[in-house]
């Protein structure tokens, strides 16, 4: 037994056994909601260690550099305690966004990294998006270079296909891919799931509960705050939001029918979709960090799966993922 969770169940990245629910710290920071203070940050961390989180995932660009801080000050006392994971490639100029993976920015952001975060390793290492001015085998050349010296243990990809995967992986192995999945995102079944499944990658799902919609966290889009990510994104706008807000509904009844909370259901099916499959849902809120984790190895029935898959899929949902500027950043599969 580990922090209280058994071995049972748990699974491999870059072969260390981890817990499949691991704590998105994004929210931490930015993005959703109003990010908690510095105190109420630090305990959630800790209660997240305490509570069998053992995969935590970050990324330099989580309020540029305030997330790996916050990390690094919260728990360089019990490092040894997690898996830890960050990410690089998004490049911040001013009011505009650009990704670079060229060996030498690679190289700069990880002992930017590594100095914020307080630590000497970092566990798993992704370029957090894919830089189409950049060869991916000059990228993971440079990363194979930082494994070698030990700054390093693995390397992983974020929001890339199945075919930059196999080319990555045929410069340096890839210990994992970070894509958005849930019911509503499915993308990854159209060919980034089977590849990790082929060459022995760990699939990580963000998102998993749908930004909150599978987690009954998202009704009165009035609510959120001005600066809230989800303002910006197709499935919550006017036209959007009241189809997809049914099928949270629909959804919502299922999970009071099988005895767990909508957010334990979404959880679940996902974890149902391979056995390289983690994830790693993000809050900000203790009581939603304990809900999370309290149902971890609860499996989902075959025909609740197959009922939620006809009920939630590509076809039901309204509206793209990102908005066309995002989305060409983006190198994942698309419906059509």
């Amino acid at each position: 037994m580990t922090n209280g969770v058994t071995m049972v169940g748990r699974r491999k990245i870059n072969g260390r056994a981890t817990n499949p629910v691991g704590l998105g710290c994004m929210s931490l920071s930015w993005a959703y909601g109003v990010p908690p203070s510095e105190d109420e940050a630090l305990k959630l961390l800790g209660r997240a260690l305490d509570l069998g989180y053992d995969h935590l995932d970050t990324a330099n660009i989580y309020g540029l550099g305030h997330n790996e801080t916050l990390l690094g000050k919260a728990l360089k006392g019990r490092r040894g305690e997690f898996f830890l994971a960050t990410k690089m490639g998004i490049i911040v100029d001013g009011a505009k966004r650009r990704v670079d993976c060229k060996p030498e920015t690679i190289r700069r952001c990880v002992e930017e990294s590594l100095t914020r975060l307080q630590t000497d390793h970092i566990d798993l290492y992704y370029m957090h998006r894919r830089d189409f001015a950049t060869p991916i085998e000059e990228s993971m050349e440079a990363m194979a270079k930082l494994v070698k010296e030990g700054k390093i243990g693995a390397v992983g990809l974020s929001e890339m296909s199945a075919e930059t995967l196999r080319r990555a992986h045929a410069v340096h192995p890839v210990a994992a891919v970070q894509t958005e999945y849930s019911l509503w995102t499915r993308n990854p079944e159209l060919g980034v799931l089977q590849a990790c499944a082929d060459l022995g990658a760990a699939l990580v799902a963000f998102s998993p509960v749908a930004r909150g919609v599978l987690a009954n966290g998202v009704r009165d889009l009035a609510a959120l705050p001005d600066k809230d990510l989800r303002r910006t994104m197709p499935r919550f706008n006017a036209d959007n939001w009241p189809r997809n807000l049914a099928l949270a509904d629909a959804f919502n009844a299922v999970a009071l029918r099988e005895g767990v909370t909508p957010a334990q259901l979404s959880l679940a099916w996902v974890l149902s979709r391979g056995n390289h499959v983690v994830t790693i849902p993000g809050t900000a809120s203790i009581p939603h960090l304990e809900e999370n984790i309290a149902r971890w190895d609860w499996t989902i029935p075959e025909s609740v799966a197959a009922e939620l898959d006809a009920l939630i899929n590509q076809s039901t949902v309204s509206g793209p993922r990102y908005a066309p500027a995002i989305q060409q950043t983006i190198d994942t599969e698309e419906f059509a």
